[in-house]
């Protein structure tokens, strides 16, 4: 039989590959605000931190006559009335939008929110909340949250380099703005760090931690490296994450060498150890992968972390269509050195509700972008459910799409609910954007929250 004739043609396929877009560090002199600023300084960590951008006279300083006053006026308005974060943008993110069209620019729209953005009907879902995952609620001490058996969340640090507009603990982490007065750690640093270890030394079930905040690159690197040393001391524990957005953000951080030299400690602590240590960033649109993000990561991976993962988030009009989150994957995979790993729907956090999708819009994109990557970089979309936790998409038990409610269930205890009889037999919720659902499902909200609707 003669062999068959097989197309290796992709040009039938809906994602196309190879990449198209040429991968190269943004030329930062582009922009009036850094048209004289040397290499040198615009790879040094501190020159990054000390001009980032604050507020709209900087803005206005970066982008010159590229933000008109129609755009600085709306986000200015978007900052008095509806922001959840203050602005902080370094400039290596900054250099990532695209200044000619800054209104569409997928990274503008969620670092730096206009409130031209924001839905106008429905800004807020009737069930949002400032701590959404009840986080706090789950401290064993403050700043561990014990959700799952053998894994906890330590928050060293409320501060990061960078404010994304969707932030999950808008919270706690930042600045207060207008809309939110912050919640603040009583304790300080080094008390909160000797109570977390202390408990984790008394719980031997917990083997896994990730160590985040904030963002672990505002953590000077000798108390990470004491504090995750500390970690490695701890027998059960043997895997530990680093979760920085800074790494993408403010990748200068991590090529000083007093950073390098205590990272690269650690990992071989780890190695000698027999634990595993990898870093988690977040990464959300492929405008955002350069050169210097790549260099960070490859130090990373040679000192002898086990991985640099990428969980990005589901944002509407930033990587919300299957090309969006291929080429991301893609650009991270082959040029970023990182793993695709999830992308959660956003959280129900107060004024998110423009870039959250449904459960139904993300069950498709997952749907959409398989068969394309390795299935080992194949990222999970996830949705984050409230008392419940991290759930592929397609997990939930029940559906009403009407209403816009999923129904999802569990097979452990939180920290919260040792006493819980139904901890286990329950069916926990989570909630489409309104302006998402049929005609009948939108008029359901709007009985019960007639405070949502616009006038």
């Amino acid at each position: 039989m003669p062999p068959r004739k097989v197309k290796a043609d992709p040009a039938g396929q809906p994602f196309q590959y190879p990449l198209k877009r040429q991968f190269s560090e943004p030329d930062w002199t582009r922009l009036p605000g850094y048209k004289g600023v040397s290499k040198q300084d615009w790879e040094n960590a501190l020159w990054q931190r000390q001009h980032s951008v604050k507020n709209l006279k900087d803005l206005k300083d970066a982008f010159g006559g590229f933000l008109t006053d129609e755009l600085a006026q709306d986000i200015l308005r978007d900052q008095k009335e509806a922001a959840t974060m203050s602005i902080l943008i370094p400039p290596h993110m900054l250099n990532t939008m695209d200044e000619k069209d800054l209104r569409a620019d997928p990274v503008r729209r969620y670092m730096l929110p206009m409130f031209g953005d924001r839905h106008k009907e429905w800004p807020n879902h009737p069930k949002a909340s400032r701590d959404s995952l009840h986080e706090s609620e789950m401290w064993a001490v403050e700043g561990l949250t014990h959700r799952y058996p053998t894994k906890v969340l330590a928050e060293m640090i409320s501060t990061c380099p960078q404010y994304c507009g969707h932030c999950t603990r808008m919270d706690l982490v930042g600045n207060s703005v207008p809309q939110v007065q912050k919640m603040k750690f009583s304790a300080q640093p080094k008390e909160r760090y000797a109570q977390i270890l202390e408990y984790l030394r008394k719980t031997p079930s917990v083997r896994d931690v990730v160590v985040s905040g904030g963002d672990i690159a505002n953590v000077p690197i000798a108390q990470l490296e004491s504090f995750v040393c500390s970690l490695m001391d701890i027998p059960n524990i043997r895997d530990i994450r680093l979760a920085s957005k800074g790494l993408q953000g403010l990748p200068q951080h991590f090529l000083q060498d007093e950073v390098l030299s205590g990272l690269e400690r650690m990992a071989q602590k780890a190695w000698d150890r027999g634990v595993d240590i990898a870093v988690h960033t977040h990464v959300n649109h492929a405008n955002q992968v350069t050169p210097l993000l790549t260099k960070a990561v490859k130090k990373l991976l040679e000192m002898g972390f086990r991985d640099v993962r990428n969980q990005g988030v589901l944002l509407r009009g930033v990587n919300s269509t299957p090309k969006d989150l291929l080429d991301l994957c893609f650009t991270l995979l082959d040029h970023g050195k990182i793993m695709p790993y999830y992308f959660y729907v956003t959280d129900m956090i107060p004024n998110s509700e423009h870039w959250r999708l449904s459960i139904a819009e993300a069950q498709s994109l997952q749907h959409d972008i398989m068969g394309y990557m390795p299935g080992f970089a194949t990222p999970r979309v996830t949705c984050d459910v409230p008392y419940v936790g991290k759930r592929w998409i397609h997990q939930l038990v029940d559906y009403d799409r009407v209403k816009g409610i999923s129904y999802w269930t569990k097979n452990y205890r939180t920290g919260i609910e040792a006493d819980a009889s139904d901890a286990l037999s329950r069916r926990y919720e989570y909630f489409d954007p309104v302006y998402t659902l049929p005609a009948e499902g939108q008029d359901y909200w709007r009985r019960q929250a007639p405070q949502q609707v616009a006038a």
